[in-house]
């Protein structure tokens, strides 16, 4: 997706006068038509709309309130609550940043980035000391909003040559090519990866390229990429079952996520297939499960907790020193390997 362009659509907070200007109505109409919709044509209410999305202009709540000054109000957008990774590292955000006097506001797009925009305009609102986001796939709407921000932005869990701001995570690309290089240098011919909505979720996706593109070297077969309908016990085991009508000798199998890779491993143990003898099984996450399974899940691990606290870190250092430097932080991942590969 095209970010340069989208980052020089603005340099600063968008003024109410230049929404009016650019849908050619008064300022009057302007603010009627954020506050109070109804009150404005259906025509009139289109054009300042579309110039308010144009320009990335976002109401200031409190600015009456707080004199232009920022709120210790923190705005975090995660794809999921439920999703132990995300959980894990807004609790350590959380414990630092509550520590320091602020607050984190914590919205959930459920890997729909159009929700995301709209996430991000409310919280853009509020005026708040920081903004982060996860990953850096984003609408032209949230990349010009973020980047007319005047507060710090960091964007987490990926990293990024060309961050907005700032970019606090590791390589998804990489994670994959470290599962597809081991199973390259444990001899497996047929692999597969399964991902759990890969079309949604870019992390996901660059892993399983990551993954075919290490695997592939030296001239082997093309693994399987599968996608996994959802991300929980049960797809695990039934796209378990998909990949050997698909293609019956695999002999390997890297999941985007520990939970499918667990549904994987009981499938398996009713079809009779031994692990790791019969079929290998990788995932993703390192959750506590997988230390627990029998045999012990083989993972990898990202830097969960780790990429909180350096979020947390840097925000502290940023917020309210303008001298402060711009983050781009690769924290790396780790192959964890147990029994199951």
């Amino acid at each position: 997706m095209p970010r340069k362009d989208d980052m020089q659509l603005a340099a600063r907070r968008v003024r109410m006068e230049e929404v009016a200007r650019v849908a050619g109505v008064s300022l009057a109409t302007v603010s009627r038509a954020l506050k109070a919709p109804e009150t404005v044509s259906k025509k009139r209410l289109a054009l300042v709309r579309e110039a308010a999305e144009r320009l990335g202009y976002a109401p200031n709540r409190i600015a009456g309130s707080l004199a232009g000054t920022s709120s210790p109000l923190i705005g975090v957008i995660v794809p999921s609550l439920t999703n132990a990774f995300f959980a894990a590292t807004l609790d350590r955000m959380s414990a630092i940043l509550e520590e320091a006097g602020y607050q984190m506001m914590i919205g959930q797009h459920d890997y729909d980035i159009e929700r995301e925009e709209r996430i991000v305009t409310a919280f853009a609102s509020w005026n708040p000391a920081a903004l982060v986001v996860t990953g850096r796939d984003h609408t032209r709407g949230t990349l010009a909003l973020l980047t007319a921000a005047t507060c710090p932005v960091v964007e987490m869990w990926d990293h990024d040559e060309r961050p907005i701001d700032s970019a606090i995570g590791f390589s998804n690309r990489r994670a994959g090519q470290l599962a597809g290089r081991y199973f390259a240098e444990g001899g497996f011919e047929r692999v597969a990866f399964v991902g759990a909505i890969l079309s949604s979720d870019p992390r996901a996706a660059a892993r399983a390229e990551g993954f075919a593109e290490r695997f592939t070297e030296g001239g082997r077969q093309a693994p399987l990429i599968m996608t996994a309908a959802g991300r929980d016990i049960a797809e695990g085991g039934i796209a378990l079952r998909q990949v050997l009508q698909q293609q019956p000798d695999t002999r390997a199998i890297a999941f985007s996520g520990d939970m499918l890779a667990v549904g994987a491993m009981f499938e398996a143990a009713r079809l009779g297939l031994s692990i790791p003898e019969d079929i290998a099984i990788m995932g993703y996450g390192d959750l506590d499960i997988a230390a627990c399974t029998n045999p012990p899940l083989t993972t990898i691990r990202p830097p969960h907790e780790k990429i909180g606290k350096a979020v947390a870190k840097h925000l502290l250092d940023r917020i309210g020193h303008d001298d402060a430097g711009r983050e781009n932080l690769d924290l790396g991942v780790e192959l964890v390997v147990r029994a199951t590969a």
